[in-house]
């Protein structure tokens, strides 16, 4: 009898999964965005891991570690070893801090890289435009290199003819009497053009001029905005003939289960329980807005002076209008107040310091108007929750996120400024007015319900936003 033998089916060696790789910059509300963005991708792509290396300057702020707790098992996440302030420039903008820091970290980077590629496949990397020198590990692991933009298409548009422009313009942008023409986009005077452009003799414009000259060798960009509010620039940005690298308008990318400070948000929400419906102002100047102490005396006073209720989120004041973005704040910013402001006001207002739960109290039906510093993280949050806007930027590009909220999509009053630049108490109490109480505030509500509409469908399982995801996470896979 032959004896039958056995024959072990041959190993088949499994697929190592396949990952990419997330590199923010330093502050929150760069985090903020990439990591939703992370989650969307996710949502939207099948068998796609995640791992998010974070910088870090000094050490993580509180928000930042509590936004880690959001994410899903399939999004990894490690915060890199500090770099210290003390070894940076001191006088060194922001931006240039943010940079340097994850210039100085990518030795962390390689080794978490090298790590992980011997269990997993690497495809790509994605970068905010600050740590955009991650890239160069990329390369050197043969991965992808994409850069997220967390800001609107308009601005992106900007950065990538900056370098043209910088060729072709002599003067100064902002002595330019004509406006600069855009693809796609409203005109833009040069004063109203991003900060670090304003002086063309700076380190900052060396840094911003690089930083936009990196846009053009990457192999795709990620952009956190839509057609529905931007179908000019996004249209000109795919247009052949810019030897433009491949745009994802993955937006609208906003906040999603971030919990902050508990007692401080249920009084915010508790108070706006007790308001008629859109009758306050909210007052906020974003995660890293400060104003000056002459320019918080006059809001505070402007404030009063409407009539009208707000809640205010009071930061400390300084002389640099991003001074809190990277720091810490430890002063009480209220004893900063005129004398008798909160005692005066304590019928008509609510002050808080530092924090509010942002989302919440634009979600609410008390709301009814949002002065803000024109970040786009809190400009796509208002057009999610259609409220309208008093547009007070600060620094960045937020001056050209005010053009186009106020001459393009016409949902935002802009307030004057005199000839010292300070916006005065009574221009305050009049443009909250206008806004809360006119036939013109309420075009303008109008105006940004259609918006929320929109922005809604393009979130649907079956809209644009989740179409681009979808087509991204499977170039990534399919690579």
């Amino acid at each position: 009898m032959q004896k039958l033998q056995n024959h072990s089916a041959p190993l088949i060696p499994m697929e190592k999964p396949i990952y990419i790789v997330i590199v923010p910059s330093p502050g929150f509300s760069h985090l903020l965005s990439i990591i939703e963005f992370s989650k969307r991708l996710i949502q939207h792509s099948n068998g796609l891991q995640i791992t998010c290396l974070i910088p870090t300057l000094d050490s993580p702020s509180e928000p930042s570690k509590a936004i880690i707790q959001t994410l899903p098992s399939s999004i990894h996440s490690t915060f890199l070893p500090s770099i210290h302030s003390t070894n940076l420039p001191q006088d060194s903008p922001i931006a240039v801090k943010a940079q340097l820091t994850a210039t100085l970290s990518l030795p962390f980077i390689r080794e978490s890289l090298k790590t992980l590629s011997s269990s997993s496949r690497l495809v790509a990397m994605v970068t905010d435009l600050f740590a955009s020198d991650a890239l160069i590990c990329a390369k050197e692991f043969n991965m992808l290199s994409f850069i997220y933009a967390p800001t609107s298409a308009t601005t992106l548009s900007f950065c990538l003819c900056l370098p043209k422009l910088d060729q072709n313009v002599s003067s100064e942008f902002r002595d330019l009497l004509e406006p600069i023409e855009i693809p796609g986009c409203v005109p833009i005077y040069g004063y109203d053009l991003p900060k670090p452009v304003q002086d063309r003799t700076s380190q900052m414009y060396e840094f911003f001029l690089q930083k936009c000259k990196q846009l053009h060798a990457v192999d795709g960009v990620l952009v956190n905005s839509f057609k529905g509010i931007e179908e000019g620039p996004i249209r000109a940005l795919d247009e052949e003939g810019y030897g433009y690298p491949k745009v994802y308008p993955v937006g609208p990318i906003i906040q999603t289960g971030l919990s902050g400070d508990v007692k401080t948000g249920s009084e915010c929400l508790r108070w706006l329980d007790n308001q008629a419906p859109n009758s306050v102002v909210y007052v906020s100047f974003g995660s890293g807005g400060t104003l000056s102490q002459d320019q918080m005396n006059e809001l505070a006073l402007g404030l009063e002076l409407s009539g009208h209720k707000f809640l205010w989120v009071v930061r400390a004041p300084s002389e640099s209008a991003n001074s809190g973005y990277l720091n810490s704040e430890s002063d009480d910013p209220l004893r900063f107040l005129p004398d008798g402001f909160i005692e005066r006001t304590k019928e008509q207002g609510l002050v808080v310091p530092s924090w509010a739960p942002q989302v919440e109290v634009l979600g609410h039906n008390a709301t009814g108007g949002f002065l803000t510093h024109c970040g786009w993280n809190s400009i796509l949050e208002s057009i999610m929750n259609g409220v309208p806007l008093i547009a007070w930027p600060l620094f960045a590009e937020q001056r050209m996120n005010a053009v186009m909220l106020n001459v393009a999509l016409k949902v935002a009053l802009r307030p004057n400024a005199n000839e010292k630049g300070l916006v005065g108490r009574e221009e305050i109490g009049k443009v909250i007015r206008r806004l809360i109480e006119g036939e013109e505030g309420r075009e303008i509500r109008r105006r940004m319900q259609k918006l929320k509409n929109v922005a809604a469908e393009t979130m649907q399982e079956e809209g644009l936003s989740s179409k681009t995801v979808i087509q991204f996470a499977a170039k990534l896979i399919g690579n």
